[in-house]
């Protein structure tokens, strides 16, 4: 007796299809092997099939079984697997009867003949759309996940009685109604309102959000700058809808879904002693580390000194790249992490170093040591550079309200539609991810802009990456303003982004 039903697996972010044979010799001696390259969860399905079938009521089949999940040669992780067996084997001794070559299973069981939801349903409900499947049965807890995709029934069900009923056709089951996208409401953000003083960081902060760009900010302690931090996401455009399709896909794959469509940017903060392997992602079955559970939102990195530089270190590569590999012996997996990263550090180990009216109680030697923790590359890539000053006390006690986020939010997003249709049909999304050629192209500069640039050039030592984040920064600016080429002022107010390296790194 033998029987064929249609599953679904997860390579990194993409679904395939998983073919579960099964075949039972009752002629031979009892036994149950799964082969087609399954892992330790895997293998320990028959244990929980057969425990569910009897206590569900359903008899085991008798005889030599044997189960494949094929393709052979992709490595089958997770209890996702647990459905389809149970299915295939009531196939194949004939307790079903029934074409199910249209219909898709995945789910875990308990002993108790119950499913449980797995990781990773809206990738593989995306991928059974697209191999043709009119069916998909999963656990009733990965309903509304699943319920995203279009074009195909799905069906949640809460215990294996449920479904041998449906395909029996005793008690059918109705396929989930598409209801209006979930949608997360703005006002769980922090506001811009609550922020006293700081006019300049805000500004460095909205044109950090208006063009997608790196930001680093130096202050000492209570200045504000986690409190910046905090609200960028406030001021982001709101997500597309293939930008939420994207960024949900991630937190699947991860186990970190909250809700069946992630419709706000996220966003990251990491504490400092998060290992290498939590930010770029890995394990034995590679999955999303930080940087892409940020991905098309905020990664937040406060006290950047004290993350080991081993971490610091792999973040370098990813933020140029927009996406993080991860390769293993046996498979390689490419997780994307367009993010912005938003790093905030004090000037020396006790905050007070150049402060107005404290004396900083570090010696010169350790001020060099915490500093150096920030290696060159690593400022290279964080296009502003941003000094938080204390917050004075006749600001504090100001009585006016300050500019809201929504204000500040209308000009980011003009900023951003411009660069939409800018950069329409290219690879760059924003000013913060062109390319050389594209910079060439779309960076003008007027005579006198490239005279001032040329001489800050020689005079800061600017490196060549250096230069290109300046006129990345200066082409927001000008977006801001809605003005096409960039002119003088718009050059210096990109540059005086990039001097904090010079006075705090420079000799050191």
């Amino acid at each position: 007796m033998f029987s064929k039903i249609n599953s679904l697996g997860l390579y990194g972010l993409e679904g395939y299809r998983v073919l579960v044979e099964s075949d039972i010799q009752s002629r031979s001696l009892p036994g149950f092997d799964i082969v087609g390259l399954p892992d330790l969860a895997v293998k320990e399905s028959k244990d929980r099939v057969r425990a569910a079938m009897k206590n569900a009521g359903f008899k085991m089949p008798v005889g030599k079984i044997t189960v494949n999940l094929g393709p052979a040669h992709l490595k089958k992780t997770g209890s996702l697997y647990d459905l389809p067996i149970l299915v295939s084997l009531l196939c194949a001794s004939e307790s079903l009867d029934g074409d199910y070559s249209g219909a898709v299973f995945v789910g875990e069981l308990s002993l108790s003949g119950e499913l449980r939801p797995v990781n990773g349903i809206l990738p593989m409900a995306i991928q059974a759309k697209e191999e043709g499947f009119q069916h998909l049965y999963l656990p009733l807890e990965n309903g509304q996940e699943a319920s995203v995709v279009t074009g195909i029934n799905i069906y949640p069900v809460g215990t294996i009685e449920e479904l041998y009923n449906h395909l029996t056709g005793k008690s059918p089951l109705t396929p989930l109604t598409k209801g209006p996208l979930p949608h997360t409401s703005g006002h769980e953000l922090l506001d811009f309102a609550d922020v006293k003083g700081q006019p300049g960081a805000k500004r460095a902060i909205e044109i950090a959000a208006a063009g997608a760009h790196n930001v680093l900010m130096i202050g000492s302690p209570g200045s504000g700058k986690s409190m910046l931090a905090k609200r960028l996401v406030s001021i982001l455009p709101g997500m597309t809808f293939e930008e939420s399709i994207e960024t949900t896909k991630i937190h699947s794959v991860a186990g970190t879904l909250g809700a069946p469509l992630i419709t706000q940017r996220p966003f990251r903060s990491p504490h400092h002693s998060t290992s290498p392997t939590a930010v770029t992602g890995g394990g034995q079955t590679p999955k999303p580390g930080e940087l892409s559970l940020a991905h098309n939102g905020v990664l937040f990195l406060d006290e950047l000194p004290e993350f080991p530089r081993n971490v610091l270190e792999v973040l370098r590569q990813p933020m140029e790249d927009g996406r993080v590999s991860i390769a293993r012996a046996k498979m390689s997996v490419t997780y994307p992490c367009s993010v912005m990263v938003v790093a905030a550090m004090n000037p020396c180990p006790c905050g007070y170093f150049g402060h107005p009216t404290r004396q900083c109680t570090c010696s010169p030697n350790a001020v060099s040591r915490y500093l150096s923790k920030v290696s060159g590359p690593l400022l290279d890539r964080l296009d502003l550079h941003i000094e938080v000053a204390p917050v004075e006390f006749s600001q504090l006690a100001q009585q006016g309200q300050e500019e809201p986020s929504e204000n500040i939010r209308v000009r980011v997003e003009v900023a951003r539609q411009i660069q939409t249709q800018r950069y329409m049909n290219l690879q760059a999304a924003n000013n913060a991810s062109l390319s050389p050629s594209e910079m060439e192209r779309f960076c003008a500069l007027t005579a006198d802009a490239k005279q001032v640039l040329e001489k800050a050039f020689n005079a800061m030592g600017l490196s060549a990456r250096a230069y290109g984040k300046v006129l990345k920064v200066a082409r927001t600016i000008a977006d801001l303003e809605q003005e096409e080429s960039l002119a003088k002022r718009h050059v210096l107010e990109a540059l005086q982004y990039r001097s904090l390296d010079r006075k705090y790194w420079q000799g050191r």
